[in-house]
């Protein structure tokens, strides 16, 4: 089966078993050496007495000066060249190596060095008097004939290090099926909630767990199915309005239009007027879609070029003086005196201006106040230069803080029926804010229910 948890499974086992049949291999060969190399050196001591005979040449002499002829004697005694020929359970082949007290050898090969640390270690300490004046190191390369009891006991060993064996491996097959299948449940997770987002079922989501990487990915994709769900949302809401304001002025014009044609509204040019009134809104709503669709996908045509910002902004400004006049609200500029040059479109800019002083108009009892500020900023994060900050800043009804994170969406109002009366869209602010971003900038809103609003802009400066 080509699955992850199989495919580690096997893994563990595969390197268990290999790193086993070593070990056990490597162990057997290892316990046989020394086991037969033990048996050489216990027959060779038990019969020759010559670690006794070596410390009474010591303590006799004082030193290891002709010592050679006992170990001599002792080889001779075996057979010759260290051969002791006696049958079923001799020792073939065995060497001896005498070292004095601070391990420098005085007999055997090589004479004068020093012990190794695995020498010592099976060296056999010549004692007198309870003190070590020597080692006896006893190697046979030859192998040793066991009898039946020696022959068991490496039999036994070599049993248990395969029951060894096979518990490792058992072992090894359990923790990978657990280990395996605990790595690959946080991945079989992510495969089924990718397979419900494809079945649209955008409110699944995914438990992080396992490790640290596999728990990241599950968060980015939680991450990930958060904004798929925002956005089919969005989608969804906005389909429903296009629809919702594409319906409205088409079954105005269609109903006032089959009245005309059943004679119930006469055919005179203020009924014909409501028609293209309607057909005006029409097409102003689907201008504002396609401008507003070109804005986001960032393929609406920018003429970028040097204006000057206290006459951009005077020039907007009196083209609203006397709608705000007939509305009983007064406009006013306050414009600081050092307004750098921008570097943007100025068409697009009135056309945002002008957006933000109707809504502010709009929106503003008779009585209250509309007001235009402009001052300069220092550099930012994303321009090094000096930026332009524009406020409109209205006494009006101001904006609830349930409204407020949205007042940016398409369509969104929070009074639906006033905004259809004056002849709004609601994608307004929605281009406002996406032309900004297009000339390098951005746009807020600060405002509390009854306290009026403060919508404000920056651009980058030259």
């Amino acid at each position: 089966m080509n699955r992850l948890w199989v495919r580690l499974t096997c893994a563990f086992i595969a390197i268990t078993l290999i790193s086993v049949i070593l070990v056990a291999v490597l162990a057997n060969s290892a316990a046989t050496d020394q086991f037969q190399q033990y048996l050489a050196g216990q027959e060779l001591v038990n019969q020759t007495s010559l670690v006794g005979n070596l410390g009474a040449y010591y303590q006799q002499h004082g030193n290891w000066n002709g010592v050679a002829t006992i170990l001599e004697a002792a080889g001779a005694g075996t057979g010759g060249s260290g051969m002791m020929g006696r049958g079923r359970g001799s020792n073939r082949g065995t060497s001896l190596i005498l070292a004095d007290a601070s391990g420098t050898v005085v007999y055997g090969s090589p004479a004068g060095a020093t012990l190794s640390a695995n020498q010592q270690a099976s060296a056999l300490p010549i004692r007198v008097n309870g003190t070590t004046v020597g080692y006896l190191v006893i190697t046979t390369p030859g192998r040793v004939i066991l009898n039946q009891a020696q022959q068991a006991f490496l039999d036994q060993l070599r049993r248990n290090l395969v029951f060894a064996a096979l518990a490792a491996l058992g072992l090894a097959i359990t923790l990978g099926l657990l280990i395996s299948r605990a790595m690959a449940r946080p991945l079989a997770h992510l495969s089924t909630a990718a397979r419900a987002f494809a079945r649209r079922d955008w409110d699944y989501r995914v438990k992080p767990e396992g490790t640290v990487e596999v728990a990241d990915v599950a968060r980015a994709f939680n991450q990930m199915a958060e904004s798929l769900q925002r956005s089919e949302r969005v989608r969804r809401e906005m389909m429903a309005d296009i629809a919702h304001e594409l319906r409205t002025p088409l079954a105005v014009a269609q109903g006032n239009l089959r009245a005309m044609l059943d004679g119930v509204y006469p055919l005179e040019h203020s009924e014909v007027a409501t028609v293209y009134d309607e057909t005006l809104l029409l097409n102003r709503l689907i201008d504002d879609l396609r401008e507003l669709a070109l804005a986001e996908a960032g393929q609406l045509p920018l003429s970028m070029r040097d204006v000057d910002a206290t006459a951009a902004l005077r020039d907007t400004v009196a083209h609203f003086v006397a709608v705000a006049g007939a509305q009983g609200v007064e406009l006013k500029m306050q414009l600081a005196d050092d307004l750098p040059t921008l570097r943007t479109d100025p068409d697009r800019l009135a056309q945002v201006l002008r957006n933000l002083l109707m809504n502010a108009v709009r929106y503003t009892p008779a009585g209250g106040s509309v007001t235009l500020k402009a001052v300069r900023q220092s550099g930012s994060a994303q321009h090094s230069g000096a930026n332009l900050e524009i406020s409109v800043v209205d006494t009006g009804s101001g904006i609830t803080p349930e409204d407020l994170p949205y007042i940016f969406d398409r369509f969104y109002r929070g009074d639906r029926s006033r905004a259809r009366s004056s002849g709004g869209t609601g994608l307004g602010l929605a281009i406002a804010k996406t032309l900004v971003e297009a000339m390098g900038g951005q746009m807020g809103v600060e405002s509390a229910a009854g306290q009026g609003s403060r919508f404000w802009l920056t651009l980058p400066a030259i």
